[in-house]
């Protein structure tokens, strides 16, 4: 009977830490976000300071292309909602994993202490 639980406590232990993992992938993701969203946000207030008169340049591959200053700022605010969106829904996932690994957290908490009432069993029968 302790072989079996032990077996069972490694696969709870297994899912835990890849959830550990998940979770782990899921806020580097997110802060990689959060430092896009910091320099989006930069980007739009140097162009909040220019008027239609000024030119803007926008990097593509080697070459800097002329661009509309308005298309440029509408540009970067599609790709600020798009950012806060994604951090959103990171925030989202985190929870749940949160909630998952808590979860696997009080399982393996209860099997842990049937592995071991299971162990002092076999000990004070041999």
């Amino acid at each position: 009977m302790a072989e079996a639980l032990q077996k069972k406590l490694q696969g709870e232990l297994e899912k835990y830490q890849q959830l550990q993992k998940d979770l782990s992938k899921c806020m580097t993701s997110r802060q990689k976000l959060e430092a896009q969203l910091t320099e989006n946000n930069i980007v739009k207030e140097e162009l909040d300071l220019l008027d239609s008169s000024n030119s803007v340049y926008k990097l593509i591959g080697p070459v800097l292309v002329k661009q509309d200053t308005e298309e440029a700022k509408a540009t970067v605010g599609k790709r600020l909602d798009y950012i806060a969106g994604e951090i959103k829904r990171y925030e989202a996932q985190m929870q749940e994993y949160e909630k998952k690994s808590e979860q696997q957290r009080e399982s393996l908490g209860h099997l842990q202490q049937e592995f071991q009432k299971a162990q002092a069993k076999g000990a004070t029968k041999a």
